[in-house]
């Protein structure tokens, strides 16, 4: 029986490399619905999309919303029961809608089923809370599904079932970037819902490929952005499912080695790791501080 027509795939993008993109949709099953929720106002980006894919429609966004809240966004304008995330860098194996059909059987409960990788990544798609229950999961043995339960999995590519995931408690929205998707897993789990792990559906993930990352005249401004806000997440998590006594011990450590590795590659004339580590140190000092997660490309060193 056929339940692709249950699921739409939702694709957050901010300026996305153009290429890319099209390369994650061609590798879509054209039968299956597409809504890509655009972080900007990019009117001509919608036509051109909407005309050249006819599975496919464009919500724009207006602003940058991030990947969380963009996610957000797109699960309330779907009428599908089952949404699949992907990153606009994910390119899908060939087969892997046919063998998603068998998971979109209202039968099998869940609320996530994350993927795995097909190509040279040797990071695992999945993980426990406690970290020492990793060696476990890997040993762990696949069931008859080709699913293994875990404690959460990788956000680019994951199929979540609005039956089980309330689509207006989602994402917490004041994380922009990292951590996400284990926030909300942790939260799925402590609720009860169920997350498996597939090996059987495969993805290609090119890393890191999306938005500016693929514009050599931003290099140092993403690698800012992304060690500013991975500092800022990491405390905000450990913060919200401990305190933030407990926060400041996990991080402190970091906040004054980025400080002090700041201060050496300022000395040594070291462009971009001077300002990778300011960013570590500048993201912990905000999010010690309590500030927002506001920090954007190009809204430092102008």
């Amino acid at each position: 029986m056929n339940f692709l027509n249950d699921l739409t795939v939702i694709i957050v993008t901010y300026k996305t490399n153009r290429e890319i993109l099209e390369n994650c949709i061609n590798s879509i099953d054209p039968t299956v619905k597409i809504l890509i929720v655009e972080n900007s106002s990019d009117k001509d980006f919608k036509k051109e999309i909407e005309n050249k894919f006819k599975n496919t429609s464009v919500l724009l966004a207006n602003k940058n919303l991030g990947y969380g809240a963009g996610n957000n966004l797109g699960f309330k304008n779907i009428k599908t029961r089952y949404g699949l995330i992907s990153n606009p860098d994910i390119v899908y194996k060939k087969d892997f809608f046919e063998k998603a059909n068998k998971y979109l059987n209202p039968e099998l409960k869940f609320a996530i089923i994350g993927v795995s990788y097909y190509d040279d990544d040797q990071n695992l798609p999945y993980g426990a809370i406690d970290n020492k229950k990793n060696i476990f999961l890997k040993e762990k043995k696949y069931d008859s599904n080709y699913l293994k339960e875990v404690d959460w999995v990788v956000g680019c590519s994951l199929i979540i079932d609005t039956n089980f995931v309330d689509i207006n408690d989602m994402f917490d929205e004041k994380i922009f970037l990292y951590f996400e998707e284990i926030d909300l897993c942790r939260r799925i789990k402590i609720a009860g819902g169920k997350i498996f792990n597939s090996s059987d559906l495969k993805v290609k993930h090119l890393g890191n490929r999306g938005s500016a990352a693929t514009d050599p005249d931003y290099t140092i401004e993403t690698e800012m952005f992304r060690n500013w806000h991975w500092m800022w997440s990491s405390f905000y998590y450990h913060k919200k499912y401990n305190n933030y006594l407990i926060a400041l011990l996990k991080m402190s450590g970091k906040f004054i080695k980025s400080l002090f590795k700041f201060l050496f590659f300022s000395i040594c004339y070291n462009k971009k790791k001077q300002t990778m580590y300011f960013a570590r140190f500048y993201g912990l000092f905000c999010a010690f501080f309590g500030t927002k997660s506001f920090y954007r490309v190009k809204s430092l060193f102008k």
